[in-house]
């Protein structure tokens, strides 16, 4: 279950009176694509970066990266129209997943597909500012690139406010999400046409 917002309005970076009180009460919290679209593309602007999320996981798919998950984070979780006045701009990813082959095949998967691996030509492409994390790489490695996107996701980059986060499985509820928001568009549209 998603946590309510918090008095600062983030998700809470812990449950309870402490952190490490117990793991399943900490960020990254597991959630379904349904529940994030549910809790979280509330309006248009909402939906749309929404929409770009689904098609990024399924450009995944594409390429055959099925396994992992992902951490969903950024103002797409928060409540950015109350504290900025405005909507989320894009929704903050960091995809934790195996990447077969050699390094040289790996190299040319990622130049071929740069609107998946490349964070700004996501971002253009699908509303998604992401990041990539192989969950083949040496373990030390491994270990630091989860510790630097922690550091860099589990804080707000204005404030330092410290927040939590969501984990999504890649293989989740993605239709069931894509139905949900298709007919919540059609309810913010006055029933019309989407």
């Amino acid at each position: 279950m998603i946590p309510k917002i918090n008095p600062s309005s983030v998700l809470p970076p812990f449950l309870g009176g402490e952190p490490g009180s117990s793991p399943a009460a900490m960020s990254p919290y597991p959630a379904t694509m349904l529940e994030v679209a549910q809790r979280f593309a509330t309006s248009l602007e909402r939906i749309a970066i929404f929409r770009g999320l689904l098609s990024y996981r399924k450009a995944l798919f594409h390429l055959g990266l099925t396994e992992g998950y992902q951490w969903i984070d950024g103002s797409f979780v928060e409540d950015v129209e109350a504290v900025r006045g405005r909507p989320p701009e894009d929704v903050d990813i960091v995809t934790f997943t195996p990447i077969q082959g050699t390094l040289a095949e790996k190299r040319a998967m990622v130049h071929a597909n740069l609107p998946v691996f490349h964070s700004k030509r996501a971002q253009e492409a699908y509303h998604c500012e992401a990041f990539f994390v192989d969950l083949t790489i040496p373990p030390l490695k491994l270990v630091d690139q989860t510790r630097y996107y922690f550091g860099l996701f589990s804080h707000q980059r204005e404030t330092f406010q410290w927040k939590g986060m969501l984990l999504v499985l890649l293989k989740s509820d993605d239709d069931a999400a894509l139905e949900w928001i298709n007919l919540r568009e059609i309810e913010l549209r006055g029933g019309q046409n989407a």
